[in-house]
């Protein structure tokens, strides 16, 4: 309880801060409302004295009982297009580990490149890569999916949590978690915060960041590090056992077990073809994401793979929804208010006579290390993208490199500590990793993928004329 009410000190204390500064001319009372209730919003994600979604929802209160915003526009959020997409993609989900095509998929990959305890990480790997195509819950694929698989693994080879994890699991496990962060940076759909990162550099740069330039942008300096951060680690943090031919006979008995697939797992999988095409395709048809999205949920519906008790029971989507919604309407409006460019001009101010590239690299390695402050990248992302988009941007890069950068590297930067996103405190939690090592491997993977970005991101970029 005590520390309960100090969370809470810091959530009304910041509220207080940002109204005892002075307002910047031009900034009126409602719009300087709006960013203390913002900026306590986000103090709320991290210090969450309540959940994350209840912190939202309060904040979306605050702005419509203090006349910050009318109440309409106050929930506007939640009729947003892209917060219904990423809700529908949670429902998507759900029908991936219903049907069981989540575990079969993983079991397939470890038939096919599971007889070393490198190649097992890799099957693992591809298949929560796989999945982030339209998954895009990294505590689904991750936790849900990939982490009961990848244990029992570790266990079939008797490492367990203390004298034994560096038989396999303690390398199995970490490789895993940094794979998801790679996944979850590769898609648009990778993790819930990225459809949000492109509704900011829209709003903020005009910058149409979309499912398939997302991926297109990704998918080179993306693969490299698929390839170079399972195989750093295995050099540096290497499990006693080299080879486990066991793995890929479990895998053959699994699927054995399952037997053909099922009707349910091939609707599960058309649908899963279907929307990610019509969402690759969408400059040539035209249908919106989120009218995508709904479709193939009919779909599911209409088919039986989902019931309408499946809907309603999911409590993870409908959280994020909550939250999501709300957010997106309080970073909208604050951008509307002129704050951020207030910030911008002055922040501008600070960089001048340097070349844009300097200010863009040293601005990127403060975005991304500021992670360590975070436990969410959605938090990191929402208090950070728009203002460090706008300075850059200030300073004179090219607005789609800018965006590229920060988007990935609000990713990329959970590879850092054992809380940097959903998955982070389930693989920590099992034990299997120290916390020392955790974050030191955690940095060194991190400056591998900072120098894959910075080296073949960039030129992949220029290539494609993007800058």
């Amino acid at each position: 309880m005590k520390h309960r009410s100090l969370r809470w000190v810091a959530v009304l204390g910041t509220v207080a801060f940002v109204l005892a500064m002075p307002r910047p001319d031009g900034i009126t009372p409602q719009s300087w409302g709006l960013l203390a209730i913002f900026a306590a919003t986000i103090v709320g994600s991290i210090a969450r004295p309540v959940a994350a979604g209840a912190v939202v929802f309060l904040g979306i209160c605050a702005i419509a009982l203090f006349n910050v915003m009318p109440p309409k526009d106050a929930l506007e959020g939640f009729a947003d297009p892209i917060v219904w997409l990423v809700l529908c993609a949670f429902f998507m989900s759900r029908g991936v580990l219903k049907t069981g095509l989540g575990r079969r998929i993983a079991f397939l990959f470890i038939r096919a490149i599971g007889q070393s305890s490198l190649g097992l990480s890799y099957a693992l790997i591809s298949t929560d890569t796989l999945l982030a195509a339209f998954v895009p819950s990294n505590g689904a694929r991750a936790g849900g999916v990939i982490y009961p698989v990848a244990t029992s693994l570790a266990e079939a080879y008797e490492s367990h949590p203390g004298g034994t994890a560096r038989r396999l699991g303690a390398f199995l496990l970490f490789a895993i978690y940094q794979g998801d962060v790679l996944a979850s940076s590769m898609w648009w759909t990778g993790q819930a915060s990225n459809a949000l990162i492109a509704k900011f550099a829209f709003t903020t740069a005009k910058i149409d960041f979309t499912y398939g330039k997302w991926i297109l942008g990704s998918v080179v300096p993306g693969l490299v590090l698929l390839v170079l951060v399972p195989l750093t680690l295995y050099r540096l943090y290497p499990p006693d056992v080299k080879h486990t031919p066991g793995a890929a006979k479990i895998a053959r008995e699994e699927l054995a077990r399952l037997g053909p697939m099922s009707r349910p797992e091939r609707t599960m999988l058309l649908v899963f073809m279907l929307v990610a095409g019509l969402w690759m395709t969408t400059a040539w048809h035209h249908i919106n994401y989120a009218v995508v999205a709904l479709l193939g949920i009919s779909v599911l519906f209409l088919t039986n793979v989902l019931s309408w008790d499946d809907i309603t029971g999911e409590r993870p989507a409908w959280d994020v929804f909550i939250w999501y919604g709300g957010l997106v309407r309080m970073a909208e409006a604050l951008g509307e208010t002129g704050i951020t460019r207030k910030f911008a001009e002055y922040a501008a101010s600070m960089t001048v006579g340097w070349t844009w590239g300097a200010a863009l690299a040293v601005l990127v390695l403060i975005y991304f290390y500021a992670h360590y402050g975070f436990a969410s990248i959605t938090a990191h992302a929402t208090a950070m993208f728009t203002p460090f988009l706008v300075v850059v941007i200030a300073a004179g890069a090219p607005p789609l490199l800018a965006v590229l950068l920060l988007a990935y590297m609000s990713n990329l930067s959970a590879c850092l500590t054992h809380y940097g996103t959903t998955p982070a405190p389930i693989y920590f939690g099992s034990r299997y990793i120290t916390q020392r090592d955790w974050w030191l491997y955690g940095l060194i993977i991190s400056l591998i993928s900072i120098g894959v970005y910075g080296t073949i991101g960039l030129a992949w970029w220029k290539l494609l004329g993007w800058w």
